[in-house]
């Protein structure tokens, strides 16, 4: 079973004077459960070479590593899986070339989240919650109310993405969601390893509280 409770999501334009490495390293010691390498911007060769030696860091951790968009790079560093999007390779295909990968969808609507289910996806990137300005594309925020009605209409896990903090954590997680990706508020962090651990802290605190 995949924890996917603190998901985090990379972005080196938000780092602060440390590399994507020590980063990575500071948010698995937080208390992150699953990563996702995400650069938009990065030359190929650059992109796999920065794959390689994240997919030593959360091999060695135990903690599973997605690759963004290029299943390529995700195959080439024996990766655990694959997110995709409307725009890339469609998930049906890349479920035939993977099918032992864990491959994540990103989607918010119900018709959206239903078909990505039947296609194969291990479990679902349901946004943007919030306003954000990580994703330039993430369109109109969906809200919570949204996230729920997703989450019930399908039966593989929801990841809540966009605008999440610490503040509007609470009401994510009592939305039903199975984890939150989060991207400016630990990676751009001062210290990502302390809001990895705030998140996480919170997180637990709530689950035990909905299980009391």
């Amino acid at each position: 079973m995949i924890d996917y409770s603190l998901y985090v999501i990379t972005d080196q334009g938000l780092q602060k004077n440390k590399s994507i490495l020590e980063v990575i390293k500071e948010v698995i010691q937080g208390g992150a459960t699953i990563i996702q390498f995400r650069e938009k911007n990065l030359p190929t060769r650059t992109f796999f070479e920065n794959a390689q030696t994240i997919r030593k860091i959360t091999k060695k951790a135990g903690i599973p590593l997605i690759i963004n968009d290029r299943l390529d790079i995700a195959l080439a560093v024996n990766a655990d899986g694959v997110h995709l999007g409307e725009e890339d390779l469609p998930l049906k295909f890349a479920r035939k070339i993977a099918p032992h990968f864990i491959i994540g969808y990103s989607t918010d609507s119900i018709h959206q989240a239903r078909k990505a289910e039947e296609e194969g996806a291990d479990y679902l990137g349901v946004g943007s919650i919030f306003p954000t300005k990580t994703k330039i594309d993430a369109g109109v925020a969906i809200g919570t109310q949204k996230l729920e009605e997703i989450k019930k209409a399908v039966s593989i896990p929801v990841v809540a993405i966009g605008g999440i903090t610490l503040e509007n954590l609470p009401e994510v997680i009592q939305s039903g969601a199975d984890g939150v990706a989060v991207i400016s508020a630990i990676i751009g962090a001062e210290s990502p390893f302390e809001a990895a651990k705030k998140f996480r802290s919170v997180i637990d605190s709530l689950r035990k509280a909905k299980t009391c």
